[in-house]
Order: C-alpha cells, then structure tokens, then sequence
C-alpha cells in the first residue's frame, strides 16, 4: 500500500507521488517569532514532524525546509513599541521556539530566515513588475495584480469572479472575504524597519517570503507545501498567484493543511484563559512527551479536542508504552520462540502503516500498538513469550516511535531551560512544586535509570548489598519504584 494525503488543492484523498522518483521536497510555514509558539502552532509541527519521518521510514529522502518568519507587521509593530531593533526583538522568540521544538523531539528542519533573502525578493518583485503582473505605487510599495491571475482562489476554492476591482490591502492578514491586489513590498514608513534593494527603500510582504524562500531552497516546483488551516487564504493562496505567474509551473504539487485545536471544547484564546504555550503546560508539570503524544492522537484532519485529562490519559499511554518495552528488555526467558508473537509482532508493524499510509491516520497506528502491547503482557504474565520474540516485539515498539518519538523522554534536560525561564517571565506561581524538584535535583533520563538499576543489580550478584540499597534508595528518591519481578527487575516513575 501506498502513501494517500489530502490534497487541499484537490480536495481529495491521493496517492502520494513525487516529482523526483523517491526524493520528497517539502516546506512548511514555521514560526512568525513575534511571540512564544502555542499548543495549537505546536499541533502543526508535530504533525509535519511526523508525515517527514513517516517518509522517511517508507525509503524516501526527504529535504523539508521550514520559513522563519522575522520581519512582518507584528514584529514591526512590537520591536518599535519596544524600542529594539527587529534582530534583537526577533531573537528572543526564535530561540524559544527552537528550544521548545527541541523538547517536543521535533527534528529541525533547513531553517531559512525572512531577512536573509531581502535582495532576492527584491529581484523576485522585480521580474513580476517586469511581466506586468505587479505594480509600483507613489509611495513605492509595490502590489500584486490578482486580476491578471485568472485562477486565483482555486486553493481556497472561492469564487473571486466579478470581486477583483483593483482595491489594495497592505496589510499582511486580512479579512477572509476580501480578494485585493495584496502588497508585494512596503515602503517605509517612519520609524519602521527597512532595506535599501534594487527596487527601492522598503521591506517584503509576507505572502512574498514563502514564494521566494521555498523556490530558492527547493526549486520553481515542488512535492509538498504545509501549513496550518488558517494559512489557506491568504496567505497561501497569494504565494501560489504571485509565484505561478512568475515560473508559469505548478508551485506546489500537494498542499497539506493541519486543523486548529479546541481547549476543553472552546476556541483558543487569552480572553477566555485556556490559551497556552509549550511552557505553560511543561510549568505545569506535563512531560514533553505526554503533550506530544496528545497532539498526535487526533489525525491531522480532525479537530483536536485539547484537554487536561486527555494529556494525563497520555502520560498513563507512554508510561506503559515504556514499562512494556522495559519488560521485554529487562526479562528474563527460556530459550526458543513462540510463532505467535512473532506474527503478532509483524502484523502490528504492517497494521501501524497501513494506519499511516491512510492519510496519516496516528488514531489507528496508536491503537495498533496497544493491542500488542495488550496481548503481549497476557503472554507475557502467563509464560508464553520465550526469548527469541523480544527482538521482534521490540522492533515494532520501535517502529512506532521513529514516528511518534515519545519514548525517550529526557526530562531533566530538556525542561531545565524552561524552568530557568520561568522567573524572568513573572511565571513563577506557574511552576509546579514537582517539576521544581525534578528539575533542580537533574531529573533522571530512562537511560540514566537503566544504567542505574544496572549498576544495582551487579551490586547485588556481587553480594554488596550496601551499594545496592544506596542505588535504590537514590532511585527512590528520584521518583523511580523499582519492583522485583518473575521476569526481572521493572521501574516506573511516581
């Protein structure tokens, strides 16, 4: 079976193929850095996180290039408000997000920024002007004809016919009911940041920085552009006018878009007090890995129904996930194989892709390992799994976290940054008295558990029986519970 996605364009589910045979040119809306990333920004990049790695586990190289938004209107606004300049009001937030998409195990991207590429936008703004689809203005912005794009609306699938009058927007996000020939490039105004370039004193557009990033990264034509559902229209659909009347190619071939979230079933939103970044909830206490798994529980397409038990339901998920893989790996079993569980094994494997290749349905793939997970510690617990089915069971709980990416959950590391954080921000009646002590006593990582429980262990064989209690105690104390089984030693957290 094959890779079928929706297509925004098409509006259909279809089958995945590329341009280059097995080689995946991908770029996604990142981050606008004018303020700390939010669940539902998050809920997007998990979700093309996954869809990468998902390609890559199917054989394909992928090359996915995500735009670092640093000059639009907010920032502007924001950095003069401050009095800083747009470097030094943008740096800030980039490395909070970068830090934040690190924490959540989002593996980065080509990272290409807005104000690296003025001069080519500039030529990009040029070459139009030059075919007559752009324009220049008195004040020397310059805007993009949408009149001389006859398909324009064929992403959003909104019917601009008879709407196209040549009124302008200079704005960067606009009413979505409005079809306005949008601003290529600003001239400056007091006060405001700008560029000398080949076309005058000024500074891009926003729906420009795309075109010309991912062109530049990727070529004039390309597999896949990403994106939440919000960026529909405009923002995309401008990005495909302004670029396909310059090449005269297909811009994108597939257009993948990510549903907002719902916080305990209401819009997002700072007014009515359920709006929350990556650290509000990482303050809270809740593990990078616990949020990442709720993010990926609903399918991309759906709407996500956020909320505090469903992130505490996938805690308990990843804490079994764990516990499972630690049974297998810290057992101990009679030589031989049981046929049973190594078709268990391999036919989760290929019901886990299946559920992906599906649209990247992650709902089915969770459920696909749960069931083995269910059906092997009944094996497990009755003495039926000899040792030669670890392999292939483990291989399958691999599988899925190559995708999924929940299970090496370094908590300690990656939550000290945001603990440090925190005081600065005037966030501290946030932090909750567990991550305190998690994070100033350096949490341990699994990896640092094992070779704990390890190191206890051989103490034990070798009859020190002091050094094994002081190992014990110091897990204990850590919030490790160590528990002695028939199949060996297994732990879990408090």
């Amino acid at each position: 079976m094959a890779l079928r996605i929706y297509n925004t364009m098409s509006s259909q589910v279809e089958e995945f193929r590329t341009l280059r045979d097995k080689e995946v040119r991908m770029y996604a809306c990142g981050p606008t850095v004018y303020d700390y990333g939010h669940i539902g920004n998050f809920r997007t990049f998990v979700a093309v996180d996954m869809l990468q790695r998902f390609l890559r586990q199917s054989g394909y190289t992928v090359r996915l290039v995500m735009n670092i938004t640093d000059v639009d209107d907010k920032i502007i606004r924001n950095a003069a408000r401050d009095g800083v300049n747009v470097q030094q009001y943008t740096s800030k937030y980039e490395k909070a997000f970068l830090e934040d998409a690190a924490m959540i195990d989002i593996e980065q991207p080509k990272l290409v920024r807005a104000t690296e590429h003025i001069s080519q936008m500039a030529d990009f703004v040029a070459k139009l002007v030059e075919k007559g689809i752009a324009y220049r203005t008195d004040d020397g912005s310059y805007y993009f004809s949408i009149a001389k794009f006859p398909q324009y609306g064929k992403l959003s699938k909104r019917d601009f016919s008879g709407m196209l009058d040549g009124a302008r927007v200079d704005v960067d996000e606009y009413d979505k009911d409005s079809a306005r020939d949008f601003a290529l490039w600003k001239a400056p105004k007091p006060g405001e940041a700008s560029w000398d370039t080949s076309i005058g004193p000024g500074r891009p557009g926003w729906h420009l920085e795309c075109s010309v990033m991912s062109m530049q990264q990727l070529g004039e034509s390309f597999d896949l552009h990403a994106g939440g559902e919000d960026l529909v229209f405009p923002h995309h659909e401008n990005e495909i006018a302004q670029s396909e009347s310059l090449t005269g190619k297909t811009f994108a071939r597939f257009w993948f878009h990510v549903r907002f979230l719902l916080v305990e079933g209401e819009k997002m939103s700072k007014s009515l007090g359920n709006f929350y970044t990556l650290r509000d909830l990482v303050l809270k206490g809740h593990k990078p890995s616990s949020i990442r798994y709720l993010l990926a529980s609903v399918p991309y397409r759906n709407q996500l129904n956020f909320t505090f038990d469903g992130l505490k339901q996938a805690a308990v998920s990843v804490e079994r996930l764990r516990n499972f893989r630690q049974r297998l790996t810290a057992g101990n079993f009679p030589p031989g194989s049981n046929p049973e569980m190594r078709t268990l094994a391999s036919e989760t494997i290929e019901r886990m892709r299946a559920s992906l290749d599906d649209d990247l349905n992650t709902a089915q793939a969770q459920a696909g390992i749960f069931e083995m997970v269910r059906s092997a510690n009944s094996a497990l617990d009755s003495g039926q799994i000899k040792k030669d089915d670890t392999s292939p069971l483990l291989a399958a709980v691999e599988k899925f976290d190559e995708i999924f990416a929940v299970l090496n959950d370094d908590d300690g590391s990656k939550m000290k940054q945001v603990f440090d954080w925190a005081p600065t921000e005037g966030r501290e009646k946030d932090i909750s008295a567990e991550l305190r002590e998690a994070v100033q006593s350096g949490q341990l990582s699994d990896a640092d558990i094992e070779n704990k429980i390890a190191e206890m262990e051989a103490a034990r064989r070798s009859r020190n029986f002091k050094m094994s209690d002081a190992v014990r105690a110091e897990l204990s104390n850590a919030g490790i519970v160590i528990e002695n089984t028939k199949d060996g030693v297994r732990w879990h957290r408090k």
